[in-house]
């Protein structure tokens, strides 16, 4: 792996990140879930990426030196929420709260709670805190928030091709980001959910894990599996584009903005667009959600903050040598 590729101009820094080198690997898979199909040949642009994802401590550094509020914190306008109730509109966001009774696993509300108070500050809600969670990731951020700190740290958040090819750590076509086993000689290789989701949790971790906790894949870079969920920049399309631009550079459509199929045909009256996210998190189990693959993607409405959704920052080469 080159340590030094290219030096920046500029006075970012790339502490704390490692460097990928571009290549063409294949992206997706044709074994699993439908929206990972088809699988493609995809070439991306050597870049910097964080080692892992952006903790409370980071966090919290961005939001003293720039004031910042998250979606979170906010209490929406209901105007694009049509149909809501009023007492629906509050300032919280989604945590996970395990079911006391066997419940239908295509249901997800029998275990999410929209939680009035809850925010990155307050990840299970009011009453509790980030105290002692410093090299934790942090969680209920919106794409938005997640862009404004890449923003500020002089970054940006990957596509998913460069995602993608990331967490596979040189491994190209491997079922995981370590390999093509998921518990190799009993070994958890990343913070997943052991046990019968929802209701039995076997894992060492109840929740989040601290960063680094466990192994780093081929390029050095940790919980690029599990832990949490992590933003792409790509809109959400129901299958992958194969003949779509990858790498840094896949366009907006041309309207401007996200194309209809990156919104929820479920709530059509509801006009939030949904992008790319990728990695899985601790929730993630074998009965239900096994998403703790590199190929794996799901959507996610950009106004939609979870207690197990994150993010993590790229600086491209070529930006480097401008």
């Amino acid at each position: 792996m080159d340590a030094n590729p290219l030096p920046l101009t500029d006075t970012v820094s790339r502490a704390g990140m490692m460097h990928v080198p571009g290549g063409t690997y294949r992206m997706g898979s044709d074994s699993h879930y439908p929206e990972e199909a088809p699988a493609h040949r995809v070439t991306v642009e050597g870049f910097w990426i964080d080692a892992t994802p952006v903790t409370n401590a980071q966090f919290r550094a961005f939001v003293r030196a720039t004031g910042h509020v998250t979606f979170a914190e906010t209490v929406p306008d209901p105007n694009n929420y049509p149909g809501s109730l009023p007492h629906m509109i509050f300032a919280g966001s989604l945590v996970f709260t395990p079911p006391k009774h066997p419940v239908d696993l295509r249901d997800w509300s029998q275990w999410w709670t929209l939680l009035k108070g809850a925010n990155w500050r307050h990840p299970y809600g009011p009453q509790s805190n980030v105290k002692g969670l410093d090299d934790h990731p942090v969680v209920h951020v919106t794409f938005a928030d997640a862009r404004a700190y890449a923003d500020w740290a002089g970054k940006e958040l990957p596509t998913e091709a460069e995602w993608e090819f990331a967490a596979r750590g040189g491994l190209d076509g491997a079922e995981y980001a370590w390999g093509d086993e998921f518990m190799p000689g009993e070994q958890a290789m990343a913070n997943t959910w052991h046990g019968e989701f929802p209701r039995q949790r076997l894992s060492r971790f109840r929740r989040t894990s601290p960063v680094r906790t466990f192994p780093a894949n081929g390029f050095g870079l940790y919980d690029m599996i599990g832990n949490v969920w992590e933003w792409t920049t790509d809109w959400w399309s129901v299958t992958h584009q194969a003949d779509a631009p990858k790498g840094c550079c896949t366009p907006v459509n041309p309207r401007g903005g996200p194309e209809a199929g990156s919104f929820d045909p479920a709530q059509p009256e509801i006009r939030i667009p949904r992008k790319v996210i990728k990695g899985g998190s601790h929730l993630c189990a074998p009965n239900y959600c096994r998403r703790y693959r590199p190929a794996a993607r799901h959507a996610e409405p950009v106004d939609t903050s979870t207690s197990h959704l994150g993010f993590r920052c790229i600086i491209r080469d070529r930006r480097s040598a401008e």
